[in-house]
């Protein structure tokens, strides 16, 4: 069962992966992109030593970059395995997703293959997960697509925290493995670009040929290119646009003609499409399809200009990275959520409340007029010009404090409600019928609370059997009638392998309020729910 710190360590993970993610796609060179892949192993991931085998066109792995001993990578740097020996090691061992684990007990037989391989003496290991000097973990790299070229093949060794990587430091590794064949493949496509470009600025005076040689290139690019109007009230326009763009936009030629990138960018990338400079401009923003979607997309300009009178118009290469970025929002989703439950956890929730307070709490104010006129000092309204006004400093951050009922009687005040909720006799159904029933138990209650609640609140699993329900809007009558509809649906019979089991459930209702901590709001919920919880078991040993 996950515990409170594994999201925080996961976040930490995810944004060491973010970076060197990031990295892969900003090397200059196919040789940089091999040696950031490397890199990004040993600096982002975990192990110690790193290596990247990449295929050659002859068929045969050769060792491209090395990272974590430069012992090791003076030794093996440059040699050659065949193609053989490489797919018999990953058709061996243990397939973890498309990694291959060849533990030391197997690995023996291929000590005499001609696959170039460092290893490191060490202790046996200690217990069932601790890695072995000669465990081997390959990740393969495959091109973009559907065709599962394979254009090599990581080798990692040595894991700083001496274990096996378990599910997490698996996917993360698998993830990075993907990425690196983007990143690869970007960098050929990359260094056939520029020499394309190199051609073409060697062949201004071959204007006919020229123009030729750079209409296949921008053709039958295998991504996105696009030609724009640079300067001039025209600014952006799209002249041209190949095939590959059309067919990503699923918008026509002539149709794209009508446009700039400014007019199919969604609402909310139109700041980071403005900042990308003209000449060598970078950014990921997402462009609009003809059906109405969006699709995330790198974007990247560069300047054809004319010896003689400057700068013509952008050259714009489009690159498809929405697999990436779903990948991405997948590893985040999974930081912040629940595995079991797929609920926001510990951490999103604190970080879903937190969002909702202020340090400053709520105080009444006189009202706007009155301050209006008692900050007029003859010559203006007088201020600290920081958004606070000469009345003792009312905000004009357009910030609406949370505040709180007047205990349990409804006042009519209206605030977030916050649910505190612990499941009573859980422990029973794990004791008598193990694990799997009681996690079947906790889906379905989770299932029951998400039912019960509106679309705008959340619920969120602490962990174990507590759970917490954020719910705005709400009076002390309404979040108690809310505790008691939520209540009744849990406790009806949930079927599980068969059988019919019950749980009961305990709420405490806190209220957010500015001026509180995200802790202090949480633990006030907690002590009422604890009260309430041995106010029924009295009750119930007086009916008794």
């Amino acid at each position: 069962m996950e515990t409170e710190s594994e999201p925080y360590v996961r976040l930490a993970t995810l944004r060491q992966l973010h970076q060197v993610v990031a990295e892969l796609n900003t090397a200059r060179s196919l040789a940089d992109t091999l040696q950031t892949v490397a890199d990004g192993i040993v600096t982002g991931l975990g192990y110690e030593l790193a290596c990247v085998n990449l295929v050659r066109p002859d068929g045969d792995l050769v060792v491209a970059a090395f990272a974590g001993s430069a012992a090791a990578e003076a030794l093996i740097t440059g040699r050659v395995g065949s193609r053989a020996s490489w797919d018999r090691r990953l058709g061996m061992g243990e397939g973890w997703g498309d990694l291959r684990f060849i533990p030391h007990t197997e690995g023996w037989v291929l000590i005499e293959d001609d696959v170039p391989q460092w290893h490191t003496d060490g202790p046996e290991p200690r217990f069932e997960d601790e890695w072995h000097p000669h465990d081997r973990l390959y990740a393969p790299m495959y091109a973009s697509g559907g065709g599962r070229e394979l254009l090599g093949v990581i080798s990692v060794d040595r894991p700083r925290n001496g274990r096996r990587p378990g599910p997490w430091g698996q996917e993360a590794l698998q993830m990075y493995a993907s990425q690196a064949g983007i990143a690869i493949s970007n960098a050929r496509l990359r260094a056939n670009m520029q020499r394309a470009l190199v051609r073409l600025e060697r062949e201004q005076q071959a204007l006919r040929a020229s123009e030729e040689s750079f209409r296949q290139a921008f053709e039958y690019a295998p991504s996105g290119m696009a030609i724009a109007e640079m300067g001039g009230d025209q600014h952006g326009r799209l002249l041209r646009t190949n095939d590959a763009l059309c067919r990503l936009l699923g918008r026509p030629a002539s149709a794209m003609r009508r446009y700039s990138f400014a007019d199919l960018v969604h609402p909310d990338d139109v700041g980071t499409l403005l900042r990308t400079s003209a000449e060598g401009g970078r950014a990921e923003i997402r462009l609009g399809r003809r059906d109405g979607t969006y699709v995330w997309v790198s974007l990247r300009n560069s300047v054809v200009a004319d010896t003689a009178d400057g700068p013509r118009f952008l050259l714009t290469h489009v690159e498809d990275i929405e697999d990436r970025k779903r990948h991405e929002l997948q590893l985040a989703h999974r930081a912040s959520h629940d595995a079991l439950t797929g609920l926001p956890n510990s951490a999103e929730l604190r970080a879903r409340l937190s969002s909702r307070l202020c340090e400053r709490p709520h105080a009444p104010y006189a009202s706007d007029v009155e301050s209006l006129d008692a900050a007029y000092d003859g010559d203006g309204y007088s201020g600290d010009g920081f958004g606070f006004d000469a009345l003792g400093g009312r905000p004009y951050d357009h910030h609406v404090h949370l505040v709180a009922p007047d205990g349990d009687i409804d006042d009519g005040t209206k605030g977030l409600a916050v649910l505190f909720c612990d499941l009573d006799g859980f422990k029973s159904i794990n004791d008598r019928f193990g694990h799997q029933t009681g996690d079947a138990v906790l889906v379905e209650v989770a299932r029951r609370l998400t039912t019960g609640v509106r679309d705008g609140d959340t619920v969120a699993r602490l962990g174990g059997d507590e759970f917490v329900v954020l719910a705005d809007g709400l009076g002390a009558a309404d979040a108690a009638d809310l505790a008691v509809r939520l209540r009744n649906a849990i406790i009806v019979p949930i079927r599980v392998g068969g059988r019919g089991v019950r749980v009961g459930a305990s709420f405490g209702i806190g209220w957010a309020e500015c001026g509180m901590s995200v802790e202090e709001v949480l633990q006030s919920a907690d002590q009422r729910m604890y009260v309430e919880k041995r106010s029924r078991s009295k009750l119930h040993r007086r009916a008794g």
